[in-house]
């Protein structure tokens, strides 16, 4: 069982992620989901999708839930029938989510220099001019990503907007941590993390307290 990572951030959070090695024959084994996610399901066009979506279902059952205690409202977004807050992210071979009786957010994304041609559209390019070289700024670039990312999740405001509204304080790679902060209908401050792994970036958000 591939999961990758368990981080218990405090009594009440904790974070998984998964790396999907499996086949969807043997992820789908011993899990039983209800209509609407088979239905779901069998409309992915793409195989690591549906592994990606089934890794997710496993994580899920390492703390006690089945497909059934997970529900998406009409934006889309999954809430947890018992009143916990989870937020789940998934790309190319990693899944993660993250569960707390407090708002949530997370995101995981491949590290890869597309994110340097569309920098400008949800990030003030001129502040990392500084950067040694392109990778250094797509390690960069990728956390601040997903920090907005997160931010957004954890909101789901229409009209937030990642280039106007969610600041990223600067921060070290060596850190793992920063605030970003939002300037919008719901304005606030949020403590944020990241972590890095085989060419991608996790990041994700609690409220401050």
């Amino acid at each position: 069982m591939p999961l990758y990572k368990n981080i218990t951030i405090d009594e009440r959070t904790k974070v998984l992620i998964w790396k999907i090695e499996e086949s969807l024959a043997f992820l789908s084994e011993s899990i039983k989901l209800t209509p609407h996610c088979q239905k779901r399901l069998d409309s992915m066009k793409s195989e690591i999708h549906q592994r990606g979506f089934m890794s997710i279902r496993h994580l899920l059952a390492l703390e006690g839930y089945e497909d059934c205690d997970l529900y998406y409202d009409e934006f889309g977004k999954p809430h947890l029938k018992d009143g916990k807050y989870i937020s789940i992210t998934h790309s190319f071979t990693f899944t993660g989510i993250i569960i707390s009786d407090r708002p949530v957010g997370i995101d995981i994304e491949k590290q890869r220099d597309k994110i340097l041609r569309i920098a400008h559209k949800f990030t003030p390019i001129q502040e990392y001019h500084t950067l040694a070289n392109d990778e250094a700024k797509i390690r960069k670039l990728t956390i601040v990503w997903g920090i907005k990312e997160s931010v957004y999740k954890v909101l789901s405001i229409p009209g937030l907007r990642f280039l106007e509204h969610i600041y990223v304080e600067d921060f070290d790679f060596d850190a793992g941590s920063t605030a970003a902060s939002v300037s919008h209908l719901a304005q606030g401050t949020y403590e944020a993390a990241f972590l890095e792994f085989e060419g991608f970036t996790c990041a994700y958000i609690l409220p401050s307290m």
